[in-house]
């Protein structure tokens, strides 16, 4: 299914579904560690309860993403929390997280990657198999320039609704072509509309990917114009925050322009954008 077919479906989708607002985003910023120096920290996930003071082995560790559930209402029912999660990300204070969804897009991504590189800036670009398997030359470019590429299945489709043989098809399309294109395997998952489910996290684990969601979305899907989607970055900033956008999935030159706009402005008043690298005690 091509990325603009899928736009109506995900208004549908996500029409009315709260991402996760403050309380994630604090909680985000408690597994997010700024300083790379400093040694590791156990965190404990929120939940009591003798599942959450065991040691967990590390397929059932990964069964509930970073930065929460993008899509709160497919929360998977009975489902393992995470007990020692530990990411740590380059330098110091208010670092930020910036990641991009559903391309890449010959159209739009060498935009967003030409600004990031003007700025000396690392994002995680979360790709679609069908687009990449197209489009090497710029995962290709992602890799030279530093950024972290990411799992987004191969055709954005409903995790929820697949079987589990579906899903590994999905995850495993795509493995093959990053790891062909980047240079080395993805270790970062991201379900489509932020949709998870048990299968989606054992068959990352198994594949060796951590899953990430979000803490501020900046909806551009919707194309609510560039200076919305700048408001919403720089309203939603906070240290151990990680943005939603999309480099492709539709017309994505407000998110292109938008960019432009807001790193600069989140750059001057001292937040360091980065990617994370996982490490866990």
């Amino acid at each position: 299914m091509k990325k603009d077919q899928l736009l109506t479906r995900r208004r549908a989708l996500l029409a009315g579904a709260a991402v996760l607002g403050a309380a994630g985003a604090a909680g985000t910023a408690r597994l997010l560690t700024a300083d790379p120096a400093a040694p590791p920290v156990r965190q404990t996930a929120p939940v009591p309860g003798p599942q959450a003071r065991r040691a967990l082995k590390p397929s059932a560790y990964r069964l509930q993403p970073i930065a929460g559930y993008g899509a709160p209402h497919h929360t998977p029912a009975k489902t393992v929390v995470r007990h020692e999660p530990f990411l740590r990300m380059a330098g110091r204070g208010r670092s930020m997280v910036l990641t991009f969804d559903d391309g890449p897009d010959p159209r739009y991504t060498p935009d967003i990657l030409r600004t990031l590189r003007e700025h000396d800036v690392r994002a995680m670009f979360f790709v679609c198999g069908e687009m990449a398997v197209d489009n090497k030359d710029l995962l290709r470019e992602m890799a030279d320039d530093g950024h972290i590429v990411g799992n987004h299945t191969w055709s954005h489709p409903l995790l929820t609704q697949l079987s589990r043989s579906r899903i590994r098809s999905e995850m495993e399309r795509t493995c093959e072509v990053i790891d062909e294109a980047y240079g080395e395997p993805p270790v970062w998952f991201r379900a489509p509309y932020g949709a998870w489910n048990r299968a989606a996290f054992q068959l990352g684990s198994e594949m060796g990917m951590e899953p990430l969601a979000w803490t501020v979305d900046t909806l551009d899907w919707t194309t609510p114009g560039t200076g919305t989607i700048v408001d919403r970055v720089e309203r939603g900033a906070a240290p151990g925050v990680v943005v939603l956008s999309h480099d492709a999935g539709g017309d994505r030159s407000q998110s292109v322009r938008a960019l432009r706009d807001y790193l600069p402005e989140l750059l001057d008043s001292g937040y360091h954008i980065t990617v994370p690298r996982r490490q866990f005690t």
